[in-house]
């Protein structure tokens, strides 16, 4: 079975850009460009996370939150060494 890498995310949508703020409490604070209407912002997170992780936003779902600010997102085929290590987590 492949791996996975399974990181919890507080999103702020609607910011001037989008942006990796950084880790509070095992929490990945990102802010999204994308107003909070109709999936945008979710779909705006995705996308910004597999740029961020050098993988095809095919890999990247969100497993739990879709409708709230905090969120399970799983990376398919990443470590957890890779994951924390391209997310800079200490």
């Amino acid at each position: 079975m492949p791996d996975s890498f399974k990181v919890s995310v507080h999103v702020q949508p609607g910011a001037r850009q989008s942006a990796i703020v950084g880790w509070v409490d095992d929490v990945l604070r990102v802010r999204v460009a994308a107003p909070p209407v109709e999936g945008k912002a979710n779909e705006a997170l995705i996308v910004f996370l597999a740029d961020a992780l050098g993988v095809p936003k095919s890999r990247v779902h969100i497993q739990r939150g879709g409708k709230g600010r905090r969120k399970l997102v799983e990376i398919q085929e990443l470590t957890l060494e890779e994951g924390n290590r391209l997310l800079n987590k200490s």
